[in-house]
């Protein structure tokens, strides 16, 4: 959907979910703002049982000129009614009578199907960020209070930008340019003290674990941003690795996770927690997630009917039990150091296989530091003469150099179009300037015959291998660990399904 396909429409509301937070109004502000140049009849409303009055939302919807309303009833019935941060029918936005429906949303989709006319991008860090990118397929001008509000409900929606894993909030903070004083200004006043008595009794009904060396925390109803200042906090003490701070609100379990050891992505336990309950990521120290609760009653039945304490409970025992999970099944390779059995594993030749490729030197100067941005996360080098930048058969990206390039692959006419949910891009670090990599990317094909040695794995595992070990490779159940024939301690991971693409057994 594009905000240029509702123009049909004259008399518009814009609505964001009730107890709004400053993502559903900054994304509510931007459409607004769209359909308000426009010249369109159009209002930006909120509803539910509680007006605002958290002291930073309260100051940013007066500073910035937000022309956002409490409406308990809507009187008259628009042509259009677009809900943004939310998805019309949903439990968390009071319904309204509409000729026709939009939403706009980045959460996982519940039981409702969306309206016709909708936008949901499952994964982004916030809707601040969809309704950017829309606005920029517009070509619509930014003002400095937009801009402002748009900054912050990513900033609050991703833990102050410590749970952000999706390259398109990235792209986001690259491109727009916002109020430095007054974000400053809104982060002091995001505590107030009754969220400081919700910590300390936080702090204060820990569980910890001492053989693994993690915590687990619960709070009471509060905002998101509290939980990751509490998993800071947690995180400084002497026997503490691992810390996951949790809390259960409106829109579901949100949760805080803080990691200080290497054997402990906080962004890989984060996916862990929520695996098919919701979503979950973040950076390798930080990360957060949220459970949804129509998923979570589908894997524990007895949730919804539930009281509180039980739901509380519930709760606790799911993210208890996926923390010994995580712990309990996982082994553990450092390449060179731990002596991997090889006898039980095959052999495999690769196969010649079609991917991408491109060479930096010949569109920028040798040189020139550059950002390589995939959904896989972001990649800083410099472009040397033999740089050369390789696109896998999943859209993954890695850097190479142009004799090893040579010497495994074959450079062919065909056009390139591998067609990826986010199309990798390479900024000049020093300009700013972003070229996408689908504009230059060419089509090579591997020749083949290179022989491995590999097994699939039963367990997950992580391995870290001879060239880095600051970080591990993970493997699922059904991946492969593989090593070279020649040196048995060059052990590393790989994906089951590029796995299949592209090795044969011999």
């Amino acid at each position: 959907m594009k905000l240029s396909d509702l123009l049909e429409f004259d008399d518009i509301i814009v609505q964001c979910h009730d107890n709004p937070d400053a993502d559903a109004i900054a994304s509510g502000f931007g459409v607004y703002s769209y359909f308000k140049a426009k010249g369109k009849n159009v209002r930006f409303i909120y509803s539910g049982n509680f007006i605002i009055t958290k002291t930073n939302l309260k100051f940013m919807v007066d500073v910035l000129q937000i022309p956002i309303e409490y409406v308990p009833v809507l009187e008259t019935k628009p042509q259009l009614l677009i809900t943004c941060d939310c998805i019309y029918g949903e439990g968390n936005v009071r319904r309204f009578e509409a000729e026709n429906i939009a939403s706009i949303d980045h959460h996982f989709l519940g039981e409702n199907k969306p309206p016709v006319y909708n936008d949901i991008r499952q994964g982004v860090g916030s809707c601040a960020t969809v309704v950017w990118d829309l606005l920029r397929k517009e070509e619509f001008p930014l003002n400095r209070n937009l801009s402002t509000a748009l900054y912050y409900g990513l900033y609050t929606d991703t833990n102050t930008l410590v749970e952000i894993y999706h390259p398109l909030d990235r792209d986001m903070l690259d491109d727009i340019y916002y109020d430095k004083s007054l974000i400053k200004h809104f982060c002091n006043m995001n505590m107030t003290l009754q969220e400081v008595k919700i910590a300390g009794m936080a702090l204060l009904g820990y569980e910890y674990h001492e053989i693994h060396n993690y915590a687990l925390l619960e709070t009471m109803p509060c905002d998101p941003n509290i939980l990751g200042l509490i998993s800071d906090f947690f995180l400084a003490v002497d026997t503490v690795d691992v810390c996951v701070v949790f809390s259960e609100l409106d829109v579901g379990i949100k949760f805080s996770v803080r990691s200080c050891t290497s054997e402990v992505r906080a962004d890989e336990l984060a996916d862990y927690l929520v695996r098919d309950i919701g979503s979950g990521g973040g950076r390798s120290d930080k990360a957060g997630g949220l459970i949804q609760k129509d998923l979570l009653a589908e894997l524990r039945p007895d949730y919804m009917p539930s009281d509180d304490i039980h739901k509380h409970a519930i709760v606790t025992t799911v993210l208890r039990d996926r923390l010994h999970d995580y712990y309990q099944d996982c082994r553990i390779i450092y390449a060179g150091k731990d002596k991997v059995d090889l006898s039980e594993m095959k052999k495999y030749k690769k196969l010649p296989i079609k991917q991408g490729y491109a060479i930096p030197s010949e569109f920028m100067p040798v040189g020139t530091p550059i950002l390589v941005r995939s959904l896989e996360g972001d990649a800083n080098l410099n472009v040397e003469e033999d740089t050369v930048i390789m696109i896998g058969v999943r859209g993954e990206v890695y850097a190479s150099n142009k004799e090893v390039f040579e010497r495994n692959y074959d450079k062919v006419d065909d056009e390139y179009n591998l067609k990826l949910e986010y199309f990798p891009t390479i900024k000049n670090t020093k300009s700013g300037e972003i070229i996408q990599l689908r504009s230059v990317a060419k089509t090579c094909i591997s020749e083949g015959g290179n022989t491995i040695l590999a097994m699939p794995i039963t367990n997950t595992t992580k391995v870290f291998t001879k060239w880095n070990g600051a970080e591990y490779l993970k493997g699922e159940p059904g991946d492969y660990l593989a090593a070279k024939e020649t040196d048995p301690d060059d052990v590393y991971i790989i994906n089951k399904d590029i796995f299949l693409e592209t090795y044969a057994p011999v």
